[in-house]
């Protein structure tokens, strides 16, 4: 459903295929698995999460399928003790793992297989190997689902102590689920998950599998059309790559059905041409780190503005990822000693990535993202350990590097007060300033930032937006602010919320990031964090569409499943007379959680209104200077 902004408040799972039907109709399949032919989906559902209600739609979206003459369905499915009570295609609820195969319309239990870690590999293998032996194909493909994290890996086994698969584990147990099978690789590895399109992931799993299906953004809930495997039932010889482009096709059809189209991403790499994908990242980041400190300045550019998923206006809870092949096309543009290296790196994503979709807000996605945080303070500390990031890593360290041999008077600053001018139009508030010559080179982004001034000094900020740095090299900075606040309803309270806004003149879309806290029904103290995502038309102000994600204590990313009984507080910045930073709830009372009722507008300050803003440039070395006025509105 979409909804309208009454003011417009923007100027500025592995697949695993049990080889059986129920009923009849088992001796006629087991006797094509026998001959080997068809394909062979194996589907580890890692269900013990708050998305099991979603995942079980996954598995009835599968019966609609169902395992029969070309196509066999298996699953091991893991299910929570909280999130449904609902039976499972004539199957009781249950808590703990059970595999079972996907006939047409129901299913049918194969083995209970009681507690277990999804999170540790050997019970991936253990599927895997299991699958295969019992249901012989001439193609088999295994998708994984649950929440995603990107090069960190997936899941959250919540029954396991949030237990997760990192990359390395999930190459292992693929690997020896593989080997015990005697089968070589997949045809097809499919991930059902937030942000899982990543370089490093495609890397590490070139090994495996012929194809990888991922998304480099944040999946909604309703993930994949699983109805789209019908063209394998169709016709046994269907190829590898026809059936991903089904797959990829459906996620896009039902995404715009349900209204959730505006920024999905699905890609569909070929594994095989990762070789040479390697390559062009280990050349491309050994020409940036030889010439790190010339090129820094047009890198942090570039990492400021790029598409980026898993975006949150707090940077502790952002992803960090940004789009590998859209960020070597504008590096390789500004920093022509590096273009070679970046076209090559460019053509080889092209040749990797044969066939994706995009919603318009992830306009020119490339396919694949790459882990790149803006400052070291925010770089993770595992990433070392992923070995697919080596190179990129080593770039990493001498891009930072650059930022700290900066020379204090070549860091973003501005001299006095930068000359600071504050005008109100029709546009709203217009702040201007300018930041010293000998720092043009360095600064990467400027925003405007706006809230209120405590009586202790201390200042609530309730949006940031990005501010217009002149191309011609003067420093002079121009911040927009239409005078409007973002509120939050639940039909009982009302609450203000902090937004970043992001807006892209090409694909004439603009996306709002707030920052929230989920508290479960009678919790008052742990919360989950949470973003809430909007895509909207500026021009007409109809909202494209709106998710609620959620990060989980695992480190993982999913659509969030809230108890309507449950506390939505939307979260605002606050900034100490001492610079401390902290997100602070912006209500006492928080909202009830029924996340399809709250309502979302933009409430125009009143005439007197007291309003401080500030302006602030950053360097590529992560330093920011800034200049602030006080001002009333008119």
């Amino acid at each position: 459903m979409r909804r309208r902004w009454s003011v417009l408040g923007a100027a500025a799972c592995v697949l695993v295929a049990a080889g059986c039907t129920s009923g009849s109709d088992e001796p006629e399949v087991r006797e094509a698995a026998a001959e080997g032919e068809g394909w062979t989906v194996l589907v580890y559902s890692i269900a013990d999460t708050d998305l099991e209600p979603y995942l079980l739609a996954d598995l009835a979206e599968f019966a609609e399928v169902g395992s029969g003459e070309n196509l066999q369905v298996a699953a091991m499915v893991d299910r929570a003790e909280d999130y449904s009570s609902d039976p499972m295609l004539g199957i009781d609820d249950w808590v703990g793992a059970k595999y079972v195969s996907i006939g047409q319309g129901s299913a049918e239990e194969l083995e209970e297989l009681g507690d277990v870690d999804t999170g540790e590999p050997a019970p991936l293998a253990d599927f895997i190997a299991q699958g295969i032996a019992d249901h012989p194909a001439e193609h088999y493909a295994l998708v994984i689902s649950d929440h995603g994290a990107s090069w960190p890996g997936l899941g959250g086994d919540e029954g396991s102590g949030n237990s997760t698969l990192t990359l390395e584990e999930l190459r292992s147990g693929i690997g020896d689920g593989l080997e015990q099978a005697g089968l070589d690789k997949l045809d097809l590895l499919g991930f059902d998950a937030c942000l899982m399109a990543t370089y490093e992931t495609a890397s590490t799993m070139a090994p495996l599998a012929d194809r990888m299906i991922a998304s480099q953004e944040l999946e909604p809930g309703h993930g994949w059309d699983y109805r789209a495997f019908q063209v394998a039932a169709d016709d046994p010889d269907v190829d590898v790559d026809t059936l991903g482009t089904a797959i990829v096709d459906g996620f896009a059809a039902q995404a715009e059905a349900e209204g959730t189209g505006a920024d999905i991403t699905l890609s569909m790499v070929d594994l095989n041409r990762m070789g040479d994908v390697d390559a062009a990242v280990a050349d491309f980041s050994e020409a940036l780190s030889e010439r790190a400190a010339d090129v820094a300045p047009v890198v942090g550019r570039e990492r400021a503005e790029v598409l980026s998923f898993g975006r949150d206006p707090d940077p502790t809870v952002d992803t960090h990822m940004a789009d590998l092949g859209l960020l070597a096309s504008e590096i390789g543009a500004d920093a022509l000693d590096v273009s070679d290296q970046a076209d090559a790196l460019i053509r080889a994503i092209n040749d990797a990535v044969p066939y994706k979709v995009a919603g318009p807000a992830a306009l020119g996605a490339s396919g694949l993202s790459i882990y790149f945080p803006p400052t070291e303070d925010l770089l993770d500390e595992d990433y070392a350990s992923v070995e697919s990031a080596q190179a990129w890593g080593g770039f990493l360290s001498s891009y930072f590097g650059a930022g700290e041999e900066l020379p204090e008077d070549r860091r973003a600053s501005f001299a006095g007060d930068g000359g600071a001018q504050v005008v109100f139009d029709e546009d709203g508030l217009n702040f201007s300033a300018t930041f010293d010559d000998a720092a043009a080179d360095a600064v990467v982004s400027a925003a405007i930032s706006y809230g209120e001034l405590g009586e202790d000094g201390s200042i609530t900020f309730f949006g940031e937006e990005q501010a217009e740095v002149a191309e011609d090299g003067s420093g002079d900075v121009l911040g927009i602010y239409d005078l409007t606040v973002m509120t939050i309803s639940d039909g009982e309270d009302t609450s203000y919320a902090y937004l970043t806004l992001t807006y892209d003149d090409e694909a004439e879309v603009a996306t709002i990031d707030v920052p929230l806290a989920y508290y479960e029904p009678g919790e008052q103290e742990e919360y989950r964090d949470v973003t809430l995502s909007i895509t909207f038309d500026p021009e007409s102000g109809d909202v494209l569409n709106e998710t609620y994600y959620g990060y989980t204590e695992a480190g993982t990313y999913g659509e969030l499943t809230a108890d309507p009984a449950g506390i939505i507080v939307p979260k605002l910045l606050v900034v100490t007379p001492d610079g401390t930073q902290s997100w602070e709830p912006a209500t006492d009372v928080g909202l009830f959680a029924d996340l399809p009722n709250l309502q979302y507008d933009f409430e125009t300050l009143a005439s007197g209104t007291p309003l401080y803003a500030q302006l602030s440039v950053t360097d590529f070395g992560g330093n920011s200077d800034s200049v602030d006025a006080e001002v009333v509105v008119p």
